[in-house]
């Protein structure tokens, strides 16, 4: 596991104290932009980032089966990298996402096509379709229309976004800063009010509100990672995550 680094993604945590768990979250544009893109992460990354053994289920002997095969019996345009380390392609949305999750290539720029030779050459055509209507996103690929690798590199241009100041999509990451969020224990998120606070207080059948503390938690990659485990095996993640780090900072202090 990497040492958690300092960001800046922090949690408000509104805790129970006499029934040891935590009622709901205070977070900003940078924490919800982190939850929504897990859903973006591809199963390859999830194991990898928790180790085999930390899997529940048999996805994780799936994913050293691969790393144990002899790379003859892949086909020849893959490779065990592809399967293992796939890179998340989100145009737009996965720029500007806090970097919570380690080893996790999620960029527009990232995305590679190419073209063959025949793009730059004599025009071959087959069945009505030239080398213009081929792109590939491996440059081993072999064109159909004239037979050469599609080796020659294109610019990935990604979908244009607003640039002017008042326009929050020039902020980058899935939703807007302007918004308080509130997020549950077991990850449900909404727009945060003082009507909704009130209501869910009384939900949880609140009756000493002086048992009632508010922690301030900053994130870094280590409590990135524990939160992706944690959702992919509780409905408490919020508790399950921060209540024992609370409880070590306060032994710690005594």
């Amino acid at each position: 596991m990497e040492e958690s680094q300092e960001t800046n993604v922090s949690l408000k945590l509104l805790i129970d104290t006499e029934s040891h768990r935590v009622l709901f979250a205070e977070a900003d544009k940078n924490f919800i932009d982190f939850l929504f893109h897990i859903l973006a992460l591809p199963v390859g990354t999830f194991i990898a980032l928790l180790t085999k053994q930390g899997m529940v289920g048999s996805l994780g002997n799936i994913y050293e089966s691969i790393e144990n095969l002899n790379i003859t019996y892949l086909q020849p345009n893959l490779n065990k990298e592809t399967l293992l380390k796939p890179k998340v392609h989100i145009p737009g949305g996965g720029t500007g996402v806090p970097l919570l999750l380690p080893n996790v290539e999620s960029s527009s720029s990232s995305l590679k096509f190419y073209k063959c030779a025949g793009n730059d050459g004599p025009r071959f055509i087959v069945d009505g379709n030239d080398c213009k209507d081929y792109v590939a996103d491996d440059n081993r690929a072999i064109c159909p229309s004239c037979g050469n690798v599609m080796s020659h590199k294109l610019n990935f241009v990604p979908s244009p976004r607003a640039t002017n100041a008042g326009s929050s999509s020039s902020e980058g990451g899935y939703v807007k800063g302007v918004v308080t969020y509130m997020v549950m224990d077991d990850l449900v998120v909404k727009p945060m009010s003082t009507i909704s606070s009130i209501t869910l207080l009384n939900s949880f059948n609140v009756k000493d509100l002086g048992a009632l503390e508010e922690k301030v938690i900053h994130l870094g990659i280590d409590e990135g990672v524990k939160l992706l485990k944690a959702s992919l095996r509780s409905k408490n993640v919020l508790t399950d995550v921060f209540l024992p780090m609370l409880k070590v900072e306060i032994e710690s202090v005594l």
